[in-house]
Protein backbone atom coordinates (compact mmCIF):
# COMPACT_ATOMS: atom_id res chain seq x y z
CA UNK A 1 0.00 0.00 0.00
CA UNK A 2 1.47 3.34 -0.97
CA UNK A 3 1.54 6.55 -0.04
CA UNK A 4 1.64 9.65 -1.58
CA UNK A 5 3.91 9.89 -4.87
CA UNK A 6 5.29 12.36 -7.22
CA UNK A 7 6.03 12.74 -11.18
CA UNK A 8 3.92 11.91 -13.94
CA UNK A 9 3.50 8.82 -15.79
CA UNK A 10 6.68 8.24 -18.38
CA UNK A 11 7.73 5.56 -20.44
CA UNK A 12 9.95 3.25 -18.58
CA UNK A 13 13.76 4.13 -18.01
CA UNK A 14 16.16 2.45 -20.03
CA UNK A 15 17.81 0.59 -17.00
CA UNK A 16 14.09 -1.32 -16.76
CA UNK A 17 11.56 -0.40 -14.49
CA UNK A 18 9.02 2.14 -14.54
CA UNK A 19 9.41 5.98 -12.74
CA UNK A 20 7.32 6.67 -9.64
CA UNK A 21 3.66 7.12 -9.91
CA UNK A 22 2.28 10.24 -9.66
CA UNK A 23 -0.60 11.94 -7.24
CA UNK A 24 -3.78 11.42 -9.71
CA UNK A 25 -6.29 9.82 -8.08
CA UNK A 26 -4.57 10.14 -4.97
CA UNK A 27 -5.04 13.36 -4.54
CA UNK A 28 -9.21 13.90 -5.98
CA UNK A 29 -10.01 11.07 -3.85
CA UNK A 30 -8.41 10.56 -0.63
CA UNK A 31 -9.21 14.02 0.83
CA UNK A 32 -13.00 14.28 1.10
CA UNK A 33 -12.72 10.20 1.93
CA UNK A 34 -10.73 10.25 4.86
CA UNK A 35 -11.74 13.54 6.03
CA UNK A 36 -15.18 11.62 6.37
CA UNK A 37 -13.29 8.44 7.80
CA UNK A 38 -11.91 10.80 10.46
CA UNK A 39 -15.05 12.52 11.30
CA UNK A 40 -17.45 9.52 11.44
CA UNK A 41 -14.94 7.63 12.94
CA UNK A 42 -13.93 9.73 16.11
CA UNK A 43 -17.50 10.54 16.85
CA UNK A 44 -18.63 6.90 17.00
CA UNK A 45 -15.86 5.76 19.01
CA UNK A 46 -15.92 8.34 20.84
CA UNK A 47 -19.04 7.78 21.82
CA UNK A 48 -17.82 3.84 22.09
CA UNK A 49 -14.65 5.11 24.58
CA UNK A 50 -17.48 7.12 26.42
CA UNK A 51 -20.02 3.99 27.29
CA UNK A 52 -17.16 1.39 27.56
CA UNK A 53 -15.53 3.79 30.42
CA UNK A 54 -18.40 4.99 32.16
CA UNK A 55 -21.18 3.30 31.64
CA UNK A 56 -20.79 -0.29 31.91
CA UNK A 57 -20.39 -1.53 35.04
CA UNK A 58 -18.92 -4.64 34.42
CA UNK A 59 -17.06 -5.94 31.61
CA UNK A 60 -16.83 -9.78 30.15
CA UNK A 61 -14.03 -10.99 27.62
CA UNK A 62 -16.13 -9.63 25.04
CA UNK A 63 -16.42 -5.85 26.17
CA UNK A 64 -12.20 -6.39 26.65
CA UNK A 65 -11.98 -7.34 23.14
CA UNK A 66 -14.24 -4.60 21.88
CA UNK A 67 -12.28 -1.94 23.88
CA UNK A 68 -9.02 -2.41 22.20
CA UNK A 69 -10.73 -2.20 18.77
CA UNK A 70 -11.48 1.25 19.92
CA UNK A 71 -7.75 1.89 20.87
CA UNK A 72 -6.95 0.31 17.51
CA UNK A 73 -9.44 3.02 15.84
CA UNK A 74 -7.91 5.84 17.41
CA UNK A 75 -4.28 5.17 16.88
CA UNK A 76 -5.61 5.17 12.83
CA UNK A 77 -7.71 8.25 13.35
CA UNK A 78 -5.24 10.44 14.84
CA UNK A 79 -2.65 9.72 12.30
CA UNK A 80 -5.14 10.60 9.56
CA UNK A 81 -5.37 14.68 9.53
CA UNK A 82 -1.48 14.69 8.74
CA UNK A 83 -2.27 12.61 5.72
CA UNK A 84 -4.92 14.90 5.05
CA UNK A 85 -3.06 17.83 5.08
CA UNK A 86 0.12 16.38 2.92
CA UNK A 87 -2.64 15.45 0.49
CA UNK A 88 -3.92 18.90 0.62
CA UNK A 89 -0.54 21.05 0.02
CA UNK A 90 0.60 18.56 -2.30
CA UNK A 91 3.68 17.91 -0.11
CA UNK A 92 4.79 16.80 3.26
CA UNK A 93 5.84 19.06 6.11
CA UNK A 94 6.17 17.54 9.51
CA UNK A 95 9.44 15.97 9.30
CA UNK A 96 10.89 12.70 9.42
CA UNK A 97 9.97 11.69 12.96
CA UNK A 98 6.09 12.14 12.02
CA UNK A 99 6.48 10.18 8.68
CA UNK A 100 7.61 7.26 10.34
CA UNK A 101 4.70 7.36 13.24
CA UNK A 102 2.30 8.10 10.80
CA UNK A 103 2.54 5.27 8.76
CA UNK A 104 3.33 3.17 11.42
CA UNK A 105 0.12 3.93 12.85
CA UNK A 106 -1.58 3.89 9.58
CA UNK A 107 -0.69 0.12 8.62
CA UNK A 108 -0.98 -1.13 12.23
CA UNK A 109 -4.46 -0.10 12.61
CA UNK A 110 -5.25 -2.19 9.71
CA UNK A 111 -3.66 -5.42 10.96
CA UNK A 112 -4.76 -4.72 14.47
CA UNK A 113 -8.40 -4.14 13.26
CA UNK A 114 -8.35 -7.36 11.12
CA UNK A 115 -7.14 -9.32 14.61
CA UNK A 116 -9.43 -7.84 16.77
CA UNK A 117 -12.44 -8.68 14.73
CA UNK A 118 -11.81 -12.00 14.32
CA UNK A 119 -10.83 -12.44 17.65
CA UNK A 120 -14.28 -11.24 18.47
CA UNK A 121 -16.18 -13.14 16.11
CA UNK A 122 -14.05 -16.72 17.23
CA UNK A 123 -15.51 -15.65 20.88
CA UNK A 124 -18.64 -15.82 18.94
CA UNK A 125 -18.02 -19.76 17.71
CA UNK A 126 -16.90 -20.64 20.70
CA UNK A 127 -19.73 -19.52 23.12
CA UNK A 128 -22.83 -20.83 20.45
CA UNK A 129 -21.26 -23.83 18.89
CA UNK A 130 -18.53 -25.52 22.17
CA UNK A 131 -20.51 -24.02 25.11
CA UNK A 132 -18.02 -25.86 27.18
CA UNK A 133 -14.77 -25.21 25.98
CA UNK A 134 -12.46 -24.16 27.73
CA UNK A 135 -11.88 -20.94 26.06
CA UNK A 136 -15.19 -20.20 27.57
CA UNK A 137 -13.93 -19.92 31.13
CA UNK A 138 -11.54 -17.86 30.07
CA UNK A 139 -10.80 -15.33 32.90
CA UNK A 140 -10.76 -11.33 32.45
CA UNK A 141 -7.04 -11.36 33.16
CA UNK A 142 -6.68 -14.17 30.46
CA UNK A 143 -8.39 -12.33 27.91
CA UNK A 144 -6.39 -9.11 28.61
CA UNK A 145 -2.84 -11.40 28.37
CA UNK A 146 -5.08 -12.66 24.91
CA UNK A 147 -5.19 -9.35 23.87
CA UNK A 148 -1.63 -7.89 24.86
CA UNK A 149 -0.92 -11.19 22.34
CA UNK A 150 -3.14 -9.82 19.12
CA UNK A 151 -1.39 -6.52 19.73
CA UNK A 152 2.39 -8.20 20.11
CA UNK A 153 1.88 -10.08 16.83
CA UNK A 154 0.09 -7.62 14.67
CA UNK A 155 2.68 -4.85 15.54
CA UNK A 156 5.98 -6.77 15.33
CA UNK A 157 5.94 -6.95 11.70
CA UNK A 158 5.23 -2.83 11.51
CA UNK A 159 7.90 -1.98 13.49
CA UNK A 160 10.70 -2.20 11.57
CA UNK A 161 9.22 0.80 9.61
CA UNK A 162 10.26 3.27 12.42
CA UNK A 163 13.76 2.37 11.76
CA UNK A 164 13.90 3.92 8.10
CA UNK A 165 13.62 7.39 6.35
CA UNK A 166 10.88 7.22 4.40
CA UNK A 167 11.12 11.38 3.53
CA UNK A 168 11.93 11.98 -0.21
CA UNK A 169 12.30 15.17 -1.69
CA UNK A 170 12.82 18.44 -0.16
CA UNK A 171 10.88 22.01 0.33
CA UNK A 172 7.75 22.00 -1.79
CA UNK A 173 8.59 18.35 -3.19
CA UNK A 174 9.30 16.87 0.15
CA UNK A 175 6.90 13.53 0.07
CA UNK A 176 6.71 10.64 3.17
CA UNK A 177 5.78 7.48 1.19
CA UNK A 178 6.64 4.07 1.84
CA UNK A 179 7.89 3.09 -1.50
CA UNK A 180 7.88 5.02 -4.91
CA UNK A 181 8.04 2.68 -8.14
CA UNK A 182 10.08 -0.64 -9.14
CA UNK A 183 12.95 0.11 -7.73
CA UNK A 184 12.78 1.25 -4.02
CA UNK A 185 15.78 3.11 -1.90
CA UNK A 186 18.02 0.10 -0.81
CA UNK A 187 17.51 -3.75 -0.35
CA UNK A 188 15.74 -2.80 3.36
CA UNK A 189 13.03 -1.11 2.18
CA UNK A 190 12.73 -3.72 -0.52
CA UNK A 191 12.20 -6.12 2.20
CA UNK A 192 9.72 -4.71 4.09
CA UNK A 193 7.77 -3.31 0.56
CA UNK A 194 8.03 -7.13 0.09
CA UNK A 195 6.64 -8.00 3.70
CA UNK A 196 4.19 -5.41 4.03
CA UNK A 197 2.87 -6.86 0.40
CA UNK A 198 2.43 -9.97 1.89
CA UNK A 199 1.13 -9.48 4.84
CA UNK A 200 -1.70 -7.07 3.47
CA UNK A 201 -2.78 -10.20 1.78
CA UNK A 202 -2.57 -13.07 4.35
CA UNK A 203 -4.47 -11.00 7.09
CA UNK A 204 -7.46 -10.32 4.81
CA UNK A 205 -7.50 -14.11 3.54
CA UNK A 206 -7.00 -16.01 6.43
CA UNK A 207 -8.93 -14.08 8.96
CA UNK A 208 -11.68 -14.47 6.05
CA UNK A 209 -11.26 -17.92 5.81
CA UNK A 210 -11.65 -18.01 9.81
CA UNK A 211 -14.73 -15.59 9.80
CA UNK A 212 -16.74 -17.94 6.94
CA UNK A 213 -15.82 -21.20 8.85
CA UNK A 214 -17.38 -19.18 12.00
CA UNK A 215 -20.20 -18.02 9.99
CA UNK A 216 -21.43 -21.08 8.51
CA UNK A 217 -20.82 -23.47 11.36
CA UNK A 218 -22.61 -21.35 14.21
CA UNK A 219 -25.43 -21.10 11.07
CA UNK A 220 -25.44 -24.82 10.78
CA UNK A 221 -25.61 -25.70 14.70
CA UNK A 222 -28.75 -22.84 15.23
CA UNK A 223 -30.66 -24.86 12.87
CA UNK A 224 -30.00 -27.55 13.61
CA UNK A 225 -31.29 -27.39 17.00
CA UNK A 226 -34.61 -28.14 17.91
CA UNK A 227 -34.82 -25.42 20.88
CA UNK A 228 -33.70 -21.93 21.31
CA UNK A 229 -34.87 -18.48 21.35
CA UNK A 230 -34.80 -17.45 17.65
CA UNK A 231 -33.69 -13.80 19.18
CA UNK A 232 -30.44 -15.17 20.13
CA UNK A 233 -30.16 -17.20 17.35
CA UNK A 234 -30.42 -13.72 14.74
CA UNK A 235 -28.27 -12.25 17.41
CA UNK A 236 -25.60 -14.64 16.69
CA UNK A 237 -25.93 -14.61 13.24
CA UNK A 238 -25.76 -10.84 12.94
CA UNK A 239 -22.00 -10.30 14.64
CA UNK A 240 -20.45 -12.57 12.04
CA UNK A 241 -22.67 -10.91 9.52
CA UNK A 242 -21.34 -7.32 10.24
CA UNK A 243 -18.26 -8.69 10.51
CA UNK A 244 -17.82 -10.01 7.07
CA UNK A 245 -19.70 -7.24 5.33
CA UNK A 246 -16.95 -4.84 7.48
CA UNK A 247 -13.92 -7.27 6.05
CA UNK A 248 -15.43 -7.19 2.55
CA UNK A 249 -15.99 -3.57 2.25
CA UNK A 250 -12.92 -1.95 3.78
CA UNK A 251 -9.94 -4.70 3.15
CA UNK A 252 -10.99 -6.56 -0.05
CA UNK A 253 -9.96 -3.67 -2.23
CA UNK A 254 -6.29 -3.51 -0.71
CA UNK A 255 -5.84 -6.86 -0.81
CA UNK A 256 -6.85 -7.34 -4.89
CA UNK A 257 -5.05 -4.44 -5.83
CA UNK A 258 -1.70 -5.45 -3.78
CA UNK A 259 -2.39 -8.75 -5.60
CA UNK A 260 -2.43 -6.56 -9.21
CA UNK A 261 0.52 -5.40 -8.29
CA UNK A 262 2.62 -8.34 -7.46
CA UNK A 263 1.65 -9.68 -10.67
CA UNK A 264 2.44 -6.84 -13.02
CA UNK A 265 5.91 -6.94 -11.45
CA UNK A 266 6.68 -10.37 -11.50
CA UNK A 267 4.76 -11.29 -15.07
CA UNK A 268 4.70 -8.34 -16.80
CA UNK A 269 7.54 -6.13 -15.34
CA UNK A 270 7.17 -3.83 -19.12
CA UNK A 271 3.81 -2.77 -18.34
CA UNK A 272 4.08 0.50 -16.70
CA UNK A 273 0.07 1.31 -17.66
CA UNK A 274 -1.19 -1.53 -15.57
CA UNK A 275 1.70 -0.58 -12.63
CA UNK A 276 0.46 2.92 -12.73
CA UNK A 277 -3.35 1.96 -12.47
CA UNK A 278 -2.81 -1.07 -10.10
CA UNK A 279 -0.77 1.37 -7.65
CA UNK A 280 -3.74 4.36 -8.08
CA UNK A 281 -6.22 2.26 -7.23
CA UNK A 282 -4.56 0.53 -4.04
CA UNK A 283 -3.69 4.49 -2.74
CA UNK A 284 -7.05 5.09 -3.31
CA UNK A 285 -8.50 1.69 -1.83
CA UNK A 286 -6.00 3.70 1.57
CA UNK A 287 -9.79 5.25 2.27
CA UNK A 288 -11.69 2.23 2.39
CA UNK A 289 -9.50 0.71 4.96
CA UNK A 290 -10.05 3.69 7.44
CA UNK A 291 -13.75 3.12 6.92
CA UNK A 292 -13.78 0.24 9.40
CA UNK A 293 -13.10 2.73 12.05
CA UNK A 294 -16.17 4.43 11.23
CA UNK A 295 -18.10 1.12 10.94
CA UNK A 296 -16.71 -0.60 13.63
CA UNK A 297 -19.22 0.63 16.32
CA UNK A 298 -22.10 -1.06 14.59
CA UNK A 299 -19.61 -4.40 15.61
CA UNK A 300 -20.04 -2.86 19.36
CA UNK A 301 -23.78 -2.48 18.98
CA UNK A 302 -24.21 -5.48 17.23
CA UNK A 303 -21.98 -8.21 19.32
CA UNK A 304 -22.67 -6.70 22.65
CA UNK A 305 -26.31 -6.90 23.99
CA UNK A 306 -25.38 -4.15 27.49
CA UNK A 307 -23.49 -2.15 24.74
CA UNK A 308 -26.52 -1.54 22.78
CA UNK A 309 -29.19 -1.05 25.76
CA UNK A 310 -26.93 1.56 26.68
CA UNK A 311 -27.16 3.13 23.46
CA UNK A 312 -30.81 2.68 23.47
CA UNK A 313 -30.75 4.28 26.99
CA UNK A 314 -28.94 7.47 25.91
CA UNK A 315 -31.19 7.99 22.82
CA UNK A 316 -34.26 10.69 22.55
CA UNK A 317 -37.35 9.06 23.51
CA UNK A 318 -38.76 9.26 20.23
CA UNK A 319 -35.46 7.53 18.93
CA UNK A 320 -35.00 4.83 21.37
CA UNK A 321 -35.17 0.98 20.75
CA UNK A 322 -37.96 -1.19 20.27
CA UNK A 323 -39.33 -2.90 23.07
CA UNK A 324 -36.86 -5.91 23.01
CA UNK A 325 -34.02 -3.88 23.98
CA UNK A 326 -36.24 -2.30 27.51
CA UNK A 327 -38.63 -5.39 28.16
CA UNK A 328 -38.10 -7.09 31.64
CA UNK A 329 -37.25 -9.82 29.68
CA UNK A 330 -34.44 -7.98 28.83
CA UNK A 331 -33.31 -6.69 32.06
CA UNK A 332 -33.50 -10.19 33.57
CA UNK A 333 -30.80 -10.99 30.41
CA UNK A 334 -28.52 -8.40 31.28
CA UNK A 335 -28.62 -9.81 34.64
CA UNK A 336 -28.13 -13.21 33.44
CA UNK A 337 -25.25 -11.58 31.08
CA UNK A 338 -23.01 -9.34 34.46
CA UNK A 339 -23.81 -12.81 36.32
CA UNK A 340 -21.73 -14.64 33.82
CA UNK A 341 -19.24 -11.92 33.32
CA UNK A 342 -18.02 -13.02 36.93
CA UNK A 343 -16.55 -16.13 36.04
CA UNK A 344 -15.32 -15.50 32.54
CA UNK A 345 -17.75 -13.92 29.68
CA UNK A 346 -20.35 -13.60 27.56
CA UNK A 347 -21.00 -11.81 25.13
Amino acid sequence: MTSQMTGNATPPAPSGGCPPVGIQLEGLVLPPVLTVDVVLGLLGNAVAFWIFCFKLRSWNLNTIFLFNLVIADFLALVSLPLRIDALLRGYWVFGDGLCRVNLFLMFSNRSASIALMTVVAIYRYFKVVHPHHRFNRMTRRQAILLAALVWLLVISPRVPMLGYNHIKGSGNTTQCFFFTSYKEASRAIILLVGMHRVLTVLEFIIPMGMLTFCSVRISHFLKGRQMGDPRKVRKAMRVCVVIVIVFIVCFMPTTITTIGIWAVRSYRPWDCGAFYTFTQLNIVSLGLNFLNSALDPLVYVFSSSMFRRVVCRSLPAVLRCGPEETSESSQCTSQLELKSSSYGGQS
